[in-house]
């Protein structure tokens, strides 16, 4: 097991063979996947071709998301996963993307696992920018990183044909500077 960082409640490590079937347990549950960017229904055959993609990655190669997994420290099982990427284009922005099992939804773990990749993507990477973006209908992902500092940047309307419908997208953004003063006054 590789372990990238630690917080409070979470190890982020690299994922393994073992992880398939929680892996595909939640991200096939459609209360998880309805507004995330895999098709649906999400089959084991996708499940097993996502992990063979995940586990190829090499760590660091700019342009190729990173998939993390989110290891609960106490229980040993896998919450969820966060991912980044370095932006092919601007090697000094990456943008972020984070899916938590149902059961570990509203628990503070999104909060948490956000604010420790910013921690490593800002201070340990120095970046200078990171992004995100969520469906319009994603309420609890606009909460979440509004909760940890990311602005509103932008309003795509119907930009985006989304399993069988067009969808409207936010995009978010924060500075590296930004980051600073949040981190100083929030304690982090």
């Amino acid at each position: 097991m590789s372990i990238l960082f630690e917080s409070d409640r979470l190890r982020f490590r690299l994922f393994n063979q073992e992880d398939l079937e929680v892996f595909f347990a939640y991200r096939s549950d459609p209360e998880v996947s309805s507004l995330q960017g895999w098709p649906e229904p999400y089959t084991r055959e996708m499940a097993e071709k996502s992990l063979a993609e995940i586990l190829a990655v090499e760590p660091g190669v700019k342009g190729e998301w990173l998939q993390i997994a989110l290891e609960d420290k106490v229980s040993g099982h896998i919450i969820g996963d966060i991912a980044y990427k370095v932006l092919s284009s601007d090697e000094t922005q990456a943008e972020i993307g984070l899916t938590l099992a149902k059961a570990y939804q509203g628990a503070g773990y999104g909060r948490e696992a956000c604010i420790r990749l910013l921690t490593y993507l800002f201070d340990e990477c120095n970046l200078r920018r990171v992004i995100a973006c969520t469906d319009v209908l994603n309420t609890p992902a606009q909460q979440l990183l509004e909760k940890v500092g990311f602005r509103q940047e932008a309003h795509f309307i119907d930009n985006l044909w989304f399993k069988g419908r067009w969808s409207s997208e936010y995009w978010y953004g924060m500075l590296q500077r930004e980051w600073k003063v949040l981190r100083e006054s929030n304690g982090w």
